[in-house]
């Protein structure tokens, strides 16, 4: 299985960051609805799901990261 992090989306396509640090654009139409940046995609034998759990485990830390920051 490979994880992707959605690092943005331009128009009808989505940058994806790979976990080795790499940038790959994928078609909007081939990955879940409703994806935002920062979801977390795991791709599995040619197919595409939201990884909701591990999503908010990282906007979590990021939250507690920027309130230790500006506490």
């Amino acid at each position: 299985m490979k994880k992707f992090t959605v690092d943005r989306i331009e128009n009808t396509k989505a940058v994806l960051e790979c976990e080795n640090g790499e940038f790959v654009s994928v078609d909007l139409s081939a990955l879940p609805k409703n994806i935002g940046e920062g979801d977390v995609l795991n791709f599995e034998q040619n197919s595409c799901f939201l990884d909701k759990e591990e999503t908010e485990e990282r906007s979590q830390k990021i939250k507690s990261l920027m309130d230790k920051l500006f506490d």
